[in-house]
């Protein structure tokens, strides 16, 4: 298969880009951290106007997807600016309730698509925390073939990165869709988490080996820049070979999505057990590379900087921070591996 971006595609990834650079992140990111939610849901906004969130959401809801590739790219990007908030699990959330159905799907969905509902979920599998739950307008969680709405965001738990916070969403909460299509749509739903958080995984990635390189040339040792030893450049190459050999498997698994939800009779709430193995083994295939990737870039950036590269007052603190929780979130490494031998 020969696969390349096309030039709508690559437009998109720009134009987010650019966006992303005028909003300055990482004083979002600060106010984030600090429970300050109103800069961070103003940018979500932005997104929004921009069609990030419909991309997951059918057009018969207000969006205009399901489109795999293009959320890839957009992930991508917001990964490189340390966008905070859930953004995989919105996503996420909305092929869940796409594939729910019903009056759910109907008064969700189109808040999704809009940026007006900022959602975080949790899936059985993948552990009990739902991220920034006290920012999201809703927190469901599927036990079984149930869909609930969580009555409060719970208490809040330890976390690595002090911008993704982790919460265990409230007990109880009536059910608001239930039958076996929650299964199918538990599964693709955990598909579209896992395949989001490896782009935006590869993104941070990224935006931590341009940082890297650009210090190494200005950082100086023995009267010339320490970029110019050997065994930095190594390093950077190491690492960058990581990114790169994770970008087609990214891409790879963006492919196999759109491919089931254009399955004949896939429907909304394409995952269905029959036709979720092939895609289920790219995403993990997709989400182990991309992961181990972006961790390995984190390493070698914190190596690189020295002791100035955790410091709060330099911004590479916070890819830093992110880049081991994407790498184990949705998926650790070790049952992303398992899940490519099984398929």
């Amino acid at each position: 298969m020969r696969f390349l971006l096309t030039d709508e595609q690559r437009e998109f990834g720009r134009s987010l880009d650019a966006l992303l650079t005028a909003a300055d992140t990482p004083a979002v990111l600060r106010a984030w951290a600090a429970g300050d939610h109103g800069p961070g849901r103003a940018l979500w906004g932005r997104l929004a106007d921009a069609g990030v969130f419909a991309l997951a959401v059918p057009e018969a809801y207000g969006g205009v997807g399901p489109l795999p590739v293009e959320a890839a790219v957009a992930c991508v990007e917001l990964g490189r600016h340390a966008v905070p908030g859930p953004v995989a699990e919105t996503l996420a959330a909305g092929v869940l309730l796409a594939g729910a159905g019903g009056p759910v799907a109907e008064k969700w969905l189109p808040g999704i698509a809009s940026g007006a509902a900022v959602v975080s979920l949790t899936l059985e599998g993948y552990g009990p925390y739902a991220p920034d739950a006290d920012a999201a307008d809703a927190v469901f969680t599927v036990t079984g073939d149930e869909l609930r709405l969580a009555p409060g965001p719970g208490e809040p738990s330890a976390s690595a990165d002090p911008a993704r916070r982790l919460f265990r969403p409230e007990p109880g909460g009536a059910p608001v869709a239930k039958g076996p299509a929650i299964r199918a749509a538990a599964r693709a739903a955990g598909d579209t988490a896992a395949f989001a958080t490896a782009a935006l995984a590869l993104g941070c990635g990224e935006e931590l080996l341009r940082a890297t390189v650009a210090y190494v040339k200005q950082r100086t040792q023995f009267g010339v820049p320490v970029g110019s030893f050997q065994a930095v450049k190594h390093r950077l190459a190491d690492t960058l070979l990581g990114l790169e050999f994770a970008r087609p498997l990214l891409y790879g698994a963006a492919v196999e999505l759109a491919s089931e939800v254009s399955r004949p009779g896939a429907g909304a709430g394409a995952g269905s057990a029959e036709g979720s193995s092939g895609a289920g083994a790219a995403v993990a295939a997709a989400k182990v590379a991309a992961g181990e990737a972006g961790y390995a870039a984190a390493r070698t950036a914190l190596q690189l900087h020295g002791a100035i590269g955790y410091t709060e007052e330099l911004d590479l603190a916070w890819w830093l921070r992110r880049a081991r929780p994407l790498r184990d979130v949705w998926g650790t490494p070790s049952a992303c591996r398992a899940r490519v031998l099984a398929g």
